[in-house]
Protein backbone atom coordinates (compact mmCIF):
# COMPACT_ATOMS: atom_id res chain seq x y z
CA UNK A 1 0.00 0.00 0.00
CA UNK A 2 1.04 3.58 -1.29
CA UNK A 3 -0.71 5.93 1.17
CA UNK A 4 0.66 8.83 2.48
CA UNK A 5 -2.09 10.16 4.69
CA UNK A 6 -1.19 8.21 7.91
CA UNK A 7 -4.22 7.71 9.48
CA UNK A 8 -6.15 6.13 6.52
CA UNK A 9 -3.02 3.80 5.71
CA UNK A 10 -3.45 2.93 8.94
CA UNK A 11 -7.19 1.82 9.42
CA UNK A 12 -7.08 0.44 6.05
CA UNK A 13 -3.82 -1.96 6.35
CA UNK A 14 -5.38 -3.05 9.85
CA UNK A 15 -8.61 -3.96 8.26
CA UNK A 16 -6.76 -6.08 5.45
CA UNK A 17 -4.59 -7.51 8.13
CA UNK A 18 -8.19 -8.57 10.37
CA UNK A 19 -8.75 -10.55 6.94
CA UNK A 20 -5.72 -12.20 6.47
CA UNK A 21 -3.81 -10.25 3.79
CA UNK A 22 0.01 -9.46 4.37
CA UNK A 23 0.16 -5.57 3.73
CA UNK A 24 3.70 -3.30 3.24
CA UNK A 25 2.83 0.06 3.85
CA UNK A 26 5.19 3.44 2.71
CA UNK A 27 4.12 6.86 2.35
CA UNK A 28 6.00 7.89 -1.00
CA UNK A 29 5.83 7.77 -4.57
CA UNK A 30 9.47 6.83 -4.72
CA UNK A 31 9.88 4.23 -1.80
CA UNK A 32 6.53 2.65 -3.56
CA UNK A 33 8.10 2.27 -6.23
CA UNK A 34 11.24 0.60 -4.95
CA UNK A 35 9.47 -1.53 -2.95
CA UNK A 36 6.86 -2.33 -5.87
CA UNK A 37 9.70 -3.53 -7.70
CA UNK A 38 12.12 -5.19 -5.54
CA UNK A 39 9.33 -7.36 -4.41
CA UNK A 40 6.77 -10.19 -5.42
CA UNK A 41 3.44 -8.55 -4.64
CA UNK A 42 -0.08 -9.53 -5.56
CA UNK A 43 -1.51 -6.44 -6.05
CA UNK A 44 -0.98 -2.63 -4.92
CA UNK A 45 -3.51 -0.23 -3.72
CA UNK A 46 -1.75 3.15 -4.82
CA UNK A 47 -2.81 6.90 -3.67
CA UNK A 48 -2.74 9.32 -6.61
CA UNK A 49 -1.32 12.21 -4.95
CA UNK A 50 2.39 11.28 -3.05
CA UNK A 51 4.95 12.77 -1.94
CA UNK A 52 8.53 12.42 -4.13
CA UNK A 53 6.61 10.85 -7.55
CA UNK A 54 2.37 10.81 -7.79
CA UNK A 55 0.75 7.62 -8.42
CA UNK A 56 0.39 8.10 -12.70
CA UNK A 57 4.42 8.33 -12.22
CA UNK A 58 4.76 4.77 -10.18
CA UNK A 59 2.27 3.18 -12.30
CA UNK A 60 3.89 4.23 -15.36
CA UNK A 61 7.48 2.92 -14.55
CA UNK A 62 6.16 -0.27 -13.31
CA UNK A 63 4.62 -0.66 -16.12
CA UNK A 64 7.22 0.23 -18.49
CA UNK A 65 9.33 -2.65 -16.36
CA UNK A 66 6.26 -4.97 -17.68
CA UNK A 67 5.53 -5.47 -14.17
CA UNK A 68 2.16 -7.06 -14.48
CA UNK A 69 0.86 -6.50 -10.66
CA UNK A 70 -2.66 -5.27 -10.32
CA UNK A 71 -2.71 -1.45 -9.65
CA UNK A 72 -5.58 -0.67 -7.66
CA UNK A 73 -5.43 3.56 -7.83
CA UNK A 74 -6.93 6.18 -5.05
CA UNK A 75 -7.78 9.32 -5.89
CA UNK A 76 -9.45 12.47 -4.14
CA UNK A 77 -9.97 14.02 -7.85
CA UNK A 78 -12.96 13.33 -9.58
CA UNK A 79 -14.13 13.47 -13.19
CA UNK A 80 -13.64 11.04 -16.12
CA UNK A 81 -10.33 12.28 -17.41
CA UNK A 82 -8.53 12.39 -14.34
CA UNK A 83 -10.19 8.55 -14.50
CA UNK A 84 -8.90 7.65 -17.89
CA UNK A 85 -5.84 9.38 -17.37
CA UNK A 86 -5.43 6.56 -14.31
CA UNK A 87 -6.27 3.93 -16.99
CA UNK A 88 -4.06 5.00 -19.48
CA UNK A 89 -1.12 5.44 -17.35
CA UNK A 90 -1.38 1.24 -16.49
CA UNK A 91 -3.93 1.34 -13.34
CA UNK A 92 -6.30 -1.68 -13.50
CA UNK A 93 -9.12 0.00 -10.91
CA UNK A 94 -9.42 2.95 -9.12
CA UNK A 95 -11.54 4.06 -5.91
CA UNK A 96 -12.72 8.01 -5.35
CA UNK A 97 -11.76 9.44 -1.66
CA UNK A 98 -13.91 9.08 0.19
CA UNK A 99 -14.88 5.20 -0.36
CA UNK A 100 -16.15 2.41 1.41
CA UNK A 101 -13.61 0.16 2.67
CA UNK A 102 -16.06 -2.77 1.77
CA UNK A 103 -16.23 -1.50 -1.88
CA UNK A 104 -12.07 -1.48 -1.49
CA UNK A 105 -11.95 -4.57 -0.52
CA UNK A 106 -14.42 -6.14 -2.75
CA UNK A 107 -12.37 -4.39 -6.29
CA UNK A 108 -9.23 -6.07 -4.29
CA UNK A 109 -10.85 -9.52 -4.30
CA UNK A 110 -12.17 -8.86 -7.55
CA UNK A 111 -8.62 -7.96 -9.16
CA UNK A 112 -6.65 -10.71 -7.58
CA UNK A 113 -9.28 -13.58 -8.74
CA UNK A 114 -8.96 -12.11 -12.52
CA UNK A 115 -5.31 -12.01 -12.23
CA UNK A 116 -5.17 -16.04 -11.59
CA UNK A 117 -7.97 -16.83 -13.61
CA UNK A 118 -6.68 -18.74 -17.02
CA UNK A 119 -8.93 -19.70 -19.96
CA UNK A 120 -6.87 -22.12 -22.84
CA UNK A 121 -8.27 -20.96 -25.91
CA UNK A 122 -5.90 -18.11 -27.85
CA UNK A 123 -8.46 -15.57 -29.00
CA UNK A 124 -7.50 -13.71 -32.57
CA UNK A 125 -9.18 -11.15 -34.86
CA UNK A 126 -7.18 -10.17 -37.80
CA UNK A 127 -3.20 -9.40 -36.62
CA UNK A 128 -4.68 -9.60 -32.69
CA UNK A 129 -3.93 -12.04 -30.49
CA UNK A 130 -4.72 -13.07 -27.00
CA UNK A 131 -3.80 -15.58 -24.92
CA UNK A 132 -5.98 -15.81 -21.97
CA UNK A 133 -3.86 -18.27 -20.07
CA UNK A 134 -1.15 -16.54 -20.35
CA UNK A 135 -2.11 -12.88 -20.17
CA UNK A 136 -0.72 -11.55 -23.38
CA UNK A 137 -1.90 -9.41 -26.00
CA UNK A 138 -0.04 -9.26 -29.65
CA UNK A 139 -0.65 -7.29 -32.38
CA UNK A 140 0.93 -8.50 -35.28
CA UNK A 141 3.32 -10.82 -33.33
CA UNK A 142 4.81 -7.24 -31.03
CA UNK A 143 3.47 -7.21 -27.70
CA UNK A 144 0.66 -4.94 -26.44
CA UNK A 145 1.15 -3.90 -22.74
CA UNK A 146 -2.54 -3.87 -21.70
CA UNK A 147 -3.98 -3.63 -17.57
CA UNK A 148 -6.15 -6.25 -16.05
CA UNK A 149 -9.71 -4.25 -17.07
CA UNK A 150 -8.22 -3.55 -20.96
CA UNK A 151 -7.51 -7.22 -21.29
CA UNK A 152 -10.72 -8.12 -20.06
CA UNK A 153 -12.92 -6.03 -22.07
CA UNK A 154 -10.63 -6.85 -25.25
CA UNK A 155 -10.91 -10.54 -24.31
CA UNK A 156 -14.78 -10.55 -23.87
CA UNK A 157 -14.81 -8.86 -27.06
CA UNK A 158 -12.48 -11.46 -29.36
CA UNK A 159 -14.59 -14.28 -28.49
CA UNK A 160 -17.04 -12.74 -29.70
CA UNK A 161 -15.76 -11.42 -32.95
CA UNK A 162 -18.39 -9.43 -35.46
CA UNK A 163 -20.84 -9.76 -33.07
CA UNK A 164 -22.66 -6.75 -30.83
CA UNK A 165 -21.36 -7.11 -27.03
CA UNK A 166 -23.93 -5.56 -25.03
CA UNK A 167 -22.18 -3.00 -22.20
CA UNK A 168 -24.33 -4.98 -19.51
CA UNK A 169 -22.35 -8.13 -20.76
CA UNK A 170 -19.45 -7.02 -20.66
CA UNK A 171 -19.65 -5.33 -17.16
CA UNK A 172 -20.71 -8.90 -15.72
CA UNK A 173 -17.80 -10.20 -17.56
CA UNK A 174 -15.30 -8.03 -16.41
CA UNK A 175 -16.36 -6.02 -13.14
CA UNK A 176 -17.03 -7.43 -9.78
CA UNK A 177 -20.70 -8.32 -8.74
CA UNK A 178 -20.05 -5.79 -6.17
CA UNK A 179 -19.29 -2.77 -8.72
CA UNK A 180 -22.60 -0.50 -8.31
CA UNK A 181 -21.16 2.24 -10.27
CA UNK A 182 -22.52 3.45 -13.86
CA UNK A 183 -22.56 1.40 -17.15
CA UNK A 184 -20.89 3.78 -19.21
CA UNK A 185 -17.38 3.32 -17.28
CA UNK A 186 -17.22 0.51 -19.69
CA UNK A 187 -16.77 3.45 -22.73
CA UNK A 188 -13.36 4.30 -20.79
CA UNK A 189 -11.85 1.81 -21.10
CA UNK A 190 -12.97 1.15 -24.66
CA UNK A 191 -11.81 4.87 -25.45
CA UNK A 192 -8.44 2.79 -24.11
CA UNK A 193 -8.18 0.46 -25.77
CA UNK A 194 -8.96 1.98 -29.38
CA UNK A 195 -5.95 4.37 -28.52
CA UNK A 196 -3.54 1.13 -27.90
CA UNK A 197 -4.90 -0.69 -31.02
CA UNK A 198 -4.53 2.11 -33.06
CA UNK A 199 -1.38 2.75 -31.78
CA UNK A 200 0.24 -0.19 -32.73
CA UNK A 201 -1.73 -0.68 -36.15
CA UNK A 202 -3.53 -3.56 -35.44
CA UNK A 203 -5.80 -4.17 -38.74
CA UNK A 204 -9.19 -4.73 -36.45
CA UNK A 205 -11.22 -1.98 -34.67
CA UNK A 206 -14.20 -1.72 -31.81
CA UNK A 207 -17.05 -0.30 -33.42
CA UNK A 208 -19.72 1.50 -31.66
CA UNK A 209 -23.59 -0.37 -31.86
CA UNK A 210 -26.07 2.16 -31.21
CA UNK A 211 -27.96 1.62 -28.42
CA UNK A 212 -26.47 -1.93 -27.98
CA UNK A 213 -22.65 -2.01 -27.25
CA UNK A 214 -19.62 -2.81 -29.24
CA UNK A 215 -18.11 -5.36 -31.57
CA UNK A 216 -14.45 -6.15 -32.67
CA UNK A 217 -14.19 -6.95 -35.92
CA UNK A 218 -11.25 -6.66 -39.00
CA UNK A 219 -10.75 -3.10 -40.25
CA UNK A 220 -11.06 -3.85 -44.31
CA UNK A 221 -9.44 0.32 -44.87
Amino acid sequence: MVEDEERLAQSLSQGLRAEGYVVDVVGDGLDGLERARSGQYAAIVLDLMLPGINGFRVCQELRRDENPVPILMLTAKNGEYDEAEALDCGADDFLSKPFSYVVLTARLRALLRRGAATRPTVLGVADLRIDPAARRCAVGGQALRLTAKEFGVLECLARRPDQAVPKTEILDAVWDSAFSGDVNIVEVYIAALRRKLDGAGAHCVIETVRGIGYRLVPDER
